[in-house]
This record gives C-alpha cells, sequence and structure tokens, in this order.
C-alpha cells in the first residue's frame, strides 16, 4: 500500500527539524509579544485604576465640604429670615406718625411740647475724685509756691 518513499517523508529529517525549531522560536516570541502586550495592558489599567480612586475620594472631600457649606448657609438663612421679621414687626410698629415723631426727635436731637432735653456724652469720661484731687494739689501747690 505505502511506499518507502511515502514512508520516508513521514520520518524526521534535518529539514523537518528545521521547521520544528523555527515554529517553536516563532511560537516563543508571540508568546513574548504577548506576554510584553498583556504587562502594557495591566500597567494601563492599574493606571486607570488609580485614576478612579484619586477622583472618588477628591469627590467624596468635595461633597463633605459642600454639606458642610449648605449646612452653614442654612443656618445664616434661617438668621437672616429671623431678623427680617424683627424689622417686619418693628416697621409696624413705628408706622404711626406719633412713632415717628418720636425717631425723628431722638436722632436730631429736639425737644416736644413739655419736654426737657437732656443729652449724655459717653465719649469723655468724667475725671475720677483720685484725679480731681491731683488737679487741685497741682493748682494749690503753684499758688503756695507763686506767693513765697
Amino acid at each position: 500500500m505505502y511506499s518507502q518513499d511515502n514512508q520516508k517523508s513521514f520520518s524526521p529529517d534535518e529539514n523537518s527539524e528545521i521547521i520544528i525549531s523555527k515554529a517553536l522560536l516563532k511560537k516563543k516570541r508571540q508568546n513574548k509579544k504577548m506576554s510584553a502586550y498583556y504587562s502594557f495592558l495591566t500597567i494601563v489599567l492599574l493606571f486607570c485604576l488609580a485614576q478612579i480612586t484619586f477622583s472618588a475620594v477628591l469627590n467624596i472631600s468635595k461633597v463633605i465640604s459642600y454639606r458642610q457649606k449648605i449646612f452653614v448657609m442654612k443656618n445664616t438663612q434661617k438668621q437672616v429670615l429671623s431678623r427680617n421679621d424683627q424689622l417686619k414687626t418693628e416697621l409696624g410698629n413705628f408706622s404711626s406718625s406719633s412713632s415717628w415723631e418720636a425717631i425723628a426727635r431722638n436722632n436730631l436731637k429736639m425737644a416736644g411740647d413739655n419736654e426737657i432735653l437732656i443729652i449724655i456724652d459717653e465719649n469723655k469720661p468724667e475725671p475720677t475724685i483720685q484725679e480731681n484731687n491731683k488737679q487741685q494739689d497741682k493748682k494749690n501747690g503753684k499758688k503756695k509756691h507763686g506767693k513765697q
């Protein structure tokens, strides 16, 4: 059935060993290329993971900061609304003409009918008793020295 020539072609000879070794070298090169490719992809993916982690941490800190700012703003809003209500009630109290007259008299330092205006200047402190005594002693000392 088979001739000897056919059997000879299936036996390993030098050409087939060279072909096999070339195929193995080619396969090793492909494996090295694939491992380098996988290493590169791993590095890229690790970089992306680090970037995502950094962004998440940064966003969480921003959320905390913004929540704190919102809390402060809400407290400020409550204070402003209460002050606004207070001013509205004061405006209602001062809407009569007698209230306006009293405010004008106080601001312009005027007296109404049958009133006596007393202005107290709080900016100048009154001298104490000790300071008055010192001033009198100085005056008396000058008089005594002047007479001698």
